[in-house]
């Protein structure tokens, strides 16, 4: 016989469980309604953002723009509580990648009460659309990002040491073209001389700096032909960390607790708070 407590307890599990089978997942004809909704709305709330954006489109059109921005953050807002609802860790999800995203998408329109021209910062709700992949069941697209994901964590602390050799390179080239140039040439101290080196070595050559003395050009040469090894370098210790990475099917399921995705295709717990999928 069941006690009072778990007779009232299993009537809000079984609410909750239904929440997090419309809202975390794809496979229910719910489910998928829900998620194609959710992309539909949040494409829709970034090309407004970005009309608003347009002069002449503002002032024909700025407070059904405005009325439609507002529309769709409440919506996000409610959508946002129902999935800390969901889950029995709220807390896990509002701190993992989706949920940081997730609240970063309708804190600007609140701030922008405050800070009028924040609300241009709600683009950043495109990114809630990698949720595609879950959505349509590209399960070999998530096992490629997790490889990619892999791949940047192993090869960090040697692009680490690499960008820290670079900024060094970096500001003693600034400082030799600052003795060479000087301030009658434009370069008016370090800092200055410093961007002109990060121009150069990046290969973006902006033009509002350039070296006049033979001494100075000769620098810039070498420092242009070194750029492009600088950024072969990175792109190098990546791509063997790609080649090396193990690759294994990931599971598009998301955890009832924490709401955490990436799990692998058989996996019968979740690997990060150990609850049954």
């Amino acid at each position: 016989m069941l006690s009072p407590l778990r007779s009232v307890e299993r009537p809000h599990a079984q609410w909750r469980g239904v929440l997090h089978e419309i809202i975390f997942e794809a496979e229910t004809a719910a489910g998928r309604g829900f998620d194609i909704a959710l992309i539909c709305s949040i494409i829709a709330s970034v090309l407004i953002v970005m009309l608003e954006s347009v002069g002449s489109v503002r002032a024909q059109y700025g407070p059904l723009l405005y009325r439609a921005e507002w529309f769709f953050t409440a919506l996000f807002t409610i959508e946002y509580l129902l999935r800390l609802l969901s889950v029995r860790r709220p807390w896990r999800y509002a701190t993992s990648f989706f949920g940081i995203v997730d609240i970063l998408a309708i804190l600007p329109t609140y701030l922008s009460v405050l800070l009028p021209g924040s609300q241009y910062l709600l683009t950043i709700r495109s990114l809630r659309l990698l949720r595609i992949f879950r959505v349509l069941k590209l399960s070999e697209y998530l096992s490629e990002a997790d490889v990619l994901m892999s791949a940047l964590r192993a090869s960090r602390r040697k692009i680490s040491v690499f960008l820290f050799a670079v900024l060094t390179v970096i500001i003693i080239v600034g400082s030799l073209i600052y003795v060479v140039e000087g301030e009658e040439h434009g370069f008016t101290d370090i800092p200055t001389s410093v961007y002109w080196a990060i121009v150069t070595l990046t290969t973006v050559g902006y033009g509002d700096l350039s070296p006049h003395t033979p001494v100075g050009k000769g620098l810039a040469a070498i420092v242009m032909i070194l750029g492009y090894g600088i950024i072969a370098v990175p792109t190098g210790i990546v791509t063997a960390e790609l080649a090396s990475a193990p690759r294994q099917q990931i599971s598009t399921q998301a955890c009832h607790e924490c709401s955490a995705e990436g799990h692998d295709a058989d996996a019968i717990h979740c690997k990060y708070c150990g609850a049954l999928l």
